[in-house]
């Protein structure tokens, strides 16, 4: 027994040795498989811990009792990359939100040639055929409210000449009509005699009957009687919409009414009164001329500009 123990034991100290030399060698080929592979998610070195996902828990990969001469030779290196890591990952790149493009409406005659561009839209009824006198009218007056008694009174007049013309032919001789009904000043309207009568009949550039002139002279008597009892024509005819314009939103032209209820309750009250050639239809192309209603197309530029001059308080001027 005491010659075969020592043989034992050196048997048993071989096998060790060679169990902690085959351990020892599968150590250091996970230890490099595990190295080499972490440099490709982490490149630089930086290993995340597991305590928090900050900028604090990133961690540098390297032993406080390493021996490895070839670690103190590169630390300056390696110091650098992690320093540029950090600021890299500090300021991420920002990203360039492009300028907002600002929509500059045209001109009025370079609209007119595209009414229907994008972006940029009007009336249905305005079209590429229309004259530049109906586009510019449409853009700047229609549907804009009027608190003026001369302007309500020379639209009141032109919306009767609808019966014998059409907007364009009326507005092309609007300066025409001013002159020669003194700026439609009811006050000197009202006094025009036969011979003043007789020479506007006989003026062939405006092309009025006498019984259209006639009905002006007498709607100007009548607007001087309204103003005694209101105070103002305008006062009249903006009480009737509550001193208010009416904002209705239509999407098509077939939807735009010839005439409406509150139309016709002022012409029966214009007629009761004297006037002459006020119908419905008169009436609410009137009202739409001096914004007492908002009948632009939803999806014309010119309904939220007419809005928001519908929204003011209601003022005399």
């Amino acid at each position: 027994m005491s010659k075969q123990n020592p043989k034992r034991y050196s048997l048993e100290k071989i096998n060790k040795n060679i169990s902690s030399s085959k351990e020892n060698e599968k150590q250091r080929s996970a230890a490099s498989f595990l190295s080499k592979h972490m440099k490709k998610v982490y490149p630089i070195g930086l290993y995340k811990t597991c305590s928090s996902l900050s900028l604090s828990s990133l961690s540098l990969s390297l032993s406080q009792n390493s021996n490895d001469s070839s670690l103190a030779d590169s630390s300056s290196q390696l110091d650098q990359k992690i320093a540029l890591a950090l600021r890299l990952i500090e300021s991420p790149k920002r990203r360039e939100v492009p300028a907002a493009k600002t929509f500059q409406k045209p001109t009025t005659e370079a609209a007119c040639k595209e009414p229907g561009e994008e972006g940029f839209r009007r009336c249905n009824w305005i079209t590429k055929n229309s004259d530049n006198i109906y586009v510019q009218f449409h853009d700047e007056c229609w549907g804009v409210p009027v608190y003026d008694d001369h302007q309500l009174f020379e639209l009141l007049a032109l919306s009767g000449m609808l019966m014998d013309f059409n907007w364009t032919e009326i507005l092309k001789r609007k300066e025409l009509f001013r002159e020669v009904f003194a700026g439609f000043d009811a006050n000197n309207v009202a006094k025009m005699g036969e011979n003043e009568i007789t020479d506007i009949v006989s003026n062939k550039a405006l092309m009025l009957a006498e019984c259209r002139v006639r009905c002006i002279v007498d709607n100007a008597n009548c607007i001087l009687k309204i103003v005694k009892e209101f105070g103002s024509f305008s006062s009249y005819m903006w009480n009737y919409v509550s001193y208010k314009p009416i904002i209705n939103r239509y999407k098509h032209p077939r939807n735009v009414p010839l005439r409406s209820p509150k139309a016709e309750a002022i012409s029966k009250d214009l007629l009761k009164r004297g006037f002459r050639f006020v119908g419905p239809v008169i009436v609410h192309s009137f009202m739409q001329a001096a914004g007492l209603t908002i009948d632009h197309l939803v999806d014309c530029f010119r309904y939220s500009e007419c809005v928001n001059l519908a929204e003011r308080p209601w003022r005399h001027v």
